[in-house]
C-alpha cells in the first residue's frame, strides 16, 4: 500500500513541477501578457474537449498570478479571450 501512495504522490509532484515550469517559462516570454496566454490556452483546451490540457492550463494561469507581479488580469479581458477563442472553434 505505501507503494502505490508513493506512486501517487511522485504522479502528483509531477504534475505540479509541470504546471510551475510552464508557468515560469510562459510568465517570462510573455510578460504582463503571460497571465493571458495561459487563459487563451486553457480555453482552446476545454473547447477541443482536452480535460487534462485544460486543468494544466488553468492552474498555470494561477501560478502566474501567483508568481508574477506584473501580470495584467483584467476579468474583462479574460472573457473577451474566451469570446475569441470559442468563436474561432465554431
Amino acid at each position: 500500500m505505501i507503494v502505490v501512495i508513493r506512486r501517487w504522490f511522485e504522479h502528483r509532484s509531477a504534475i505540479r513541477r509541470r504546471w510551475q515550469a510552464d508557468a515560469r517559462r510562459l510568465a517570462a516570454a510573455e510578460g504582463p501578457n503571460a497571465y493571458y496566454e495561459a487563459q487563451r490556452r486553457a480555453v482552446r483546451a476545454r473547447v477541443r474537449g482536452e480535460t487534462a490540457e485544460f486543468y494544466h492550463w488553468a492552474k498555470v494561469a494561477a501560478e502566474i498570478a501567483r508568481i508574477s507581479p506584473q501580470a495584467e488580469m483584467d476579468i474583462e479581458m479574460v472573457t473577451a479571450i474566451v469570446a475569441e477563442e470559442e468563436r474561432r472553434s465554431g
